[in-house]
C-alpha cells in the first residue's frame, strides 16, 4: 500500500501541490540543482504548474511515480523533493533534490530513509530493489546514497541526456531489501566533503539524434 503522508517528526513528506507551485519555482533558480537535475532551465514557473499536473498529480494516481515535497514538520516550510519510480518487477529509483534553504540540516538523509522504509516495507510497497542514478561529480547526492547503504556499482558512461542534446556520465548504485542501512564502504579521502561546493561540470558530449 503506498502512503502519501511519511513523517519522522522532524521532516514531513507529501505530494506537492499547486499550492507548491511558488516554492518551487523559487527553489529551481538554484545553480546546483539546474547543473545536477534534469530539469528545464531557464526554470519558470509555468515548470512548476506542469511538474504538480503532469508529473506528481498522475503518477500518484497510477502509482508508477510516487513524488513527495519534503517538509519542514514544524513549520511546513518546504525543502526538496523525493521521488521514487516503481517498476513492474518489485523495484524503484529514488532521487531527490533540496532548496538551497533546505540543505545543511539533514533533511534529505532523512527523507531518503522515510522513502526507503516505506519502498522495503510488506505493508508499503513491498519492493525488493531500489536504484540510485547521478550525474558523475555530484557528490552530494552521492554522500547521501552511500550514507543509506547503497553500494556504488560503478559508472554509465554517456548514461543520460540531462538537456539540449547533452549526454552525460552517470554513478549507479543498488540497494535490496535486506542490506544493511549504513555505509558498506569508507567514504574516498580524496572527495569533497559532506556539504562541501561540487565540483565544476565535467566534460561533456552533444549528441545527434540518428534519423
Amino acid at each position: 500500500m503506498r502512503s502519501s503522508h511519511l513523517t519522522d517528526g522532524v521532516v514531513l513528506l507529501r505530494p506537492p501541490t499547486v499550492d507548491d507551485v511558488d516554492a518551487i519555482t523559487r527553489a529551481c533558480q538554484d545553480p546546483e540543482i539546474a547543473a545536477w537535475v534534469s530539469t528545464p532551465y531557464p526554470y519558470q514557473r509555468s515548470h512548476a504548474v506542469w511538474f504538480v499536473q503532469t508529473i506528481v498529480q498522475p503518477g500518484w494516481q497510477s502509482g508508477t511515480d510516487l513524488v513527495w515535497a519534503v517538509r519542514d514538520a514544524a513549520t511546513d516550510l518546504l525543502l526538496g523533493m523525493v521521488g521514487l519510480h516503481r517498476i513492474a518487477d518489485g523495484s524503484g529509483e529514488i532521487g531527490f533534490w533540496m532548496a538551497p534553504w533546505g540543505r545543511g540540516r539533514g533533511a534529505a538523509t532523512r527523507a531518503v530513509d522515510l522513502v526507503l522504509d516505506h519502498a522495503f516495507d510488506p505493508d508499503g510497497l513491498d519492493l525488493v530493489r531500489v536504484g540510485w542514478l547521478a550525474y558523475v561529480g555530484n557528490w552530494p547526492s552521492r554522500r547521501i546514497a552511500w550514507k543509506a547503504g547503497f553500494r556504488l556499482e560503478g559508472t554509465i558512461r554517456l548514461h543520460a541526456v540531462q538537456r539540449d542534446g547533452i549526454r552525460r556520465d552517470s554513478w549507479v548504485g543498488t540497494l535490496l531489501r535486506g542490506d544493511p542501512r549504513e555505509p558498506n564502504e569508507p567514504w574516498p579521502d580524496d572527495t569533497p566533503a559532506a556539504g562541501a561546493a561540487v565540483p565544476p561540470l565535467p566534460a561533456t558530449t552533444r549528441t545527434e539524434t540518428v534519423r
